[in-house]
């Protein structure tokens, strides 16, 4: 399968980082993908990319999104809040939705759920990478919107 190159932007304001310094080996070894990952300053993600949603889990702490450029991209709020059971956490999209760059697809009550879960990093991960390089564009602070990834 042909992959054009793709640009994805932040799904959350808050504080960039390399997908290296997730605090989960899944993810800081990059098991199921490359990527980054965001330490959230609030709790409203929107899409990265133009695309479809792929999947909604029902206990609401991933989501995966089908780029129109075919690309895989999950969003994974925090860590072990699968444990949660959907609490703190409210899908705004369903499976089968189109979604662009900045539409809502899901709220997070930090303040609830902040300390029940070891962490609120939340990786984003590209799980279909075919002879693709992820290059982070921006590390730091940025607002839900900015350019954070190039794949090529």
């Amino acid at each position: 399968m042909f992959f054009s190159k793709e640009k994805i932007y932040s799904p959350i304001k808050g504080i960039v980082k390399p997908i290296e310094e997730a605090p989960d080996k899944v993810f800081s070894q990059k098991i199921m993908g490359d990527g980054c990952c965001i330490e959230p300053e609030e709790g409203i993600v929107v899409s990265p990319v133009n695309g479809i949603i792929a999947t909604v889990f029902p206990t609401k702490h991933m989501i995966g999104i089908k780029s129109q450029k075919g690309y895989e991209i999950i969003i994974h709020v925090g860590m072990d809040t699968v444990s949660l059971n959907g609490e703190g956490l409210t899908a705004l999209v369903d499976v089968g939705d189109k979604v662009k760059v900045g539409d809502k697809l899901l709220e997070i009550d930090i303040e609830k759920i902040k300390d029940k879960v070891p962490s609120l990093v939340t990786p984003i991960v590209i799980t279909n990478l075919v002879n693709k390089n992820v290059r982070l564009i921006k590390e730091g602070k940025v607002d839900r919107g900015e350019l954070i990834i190039d794949i090529k």
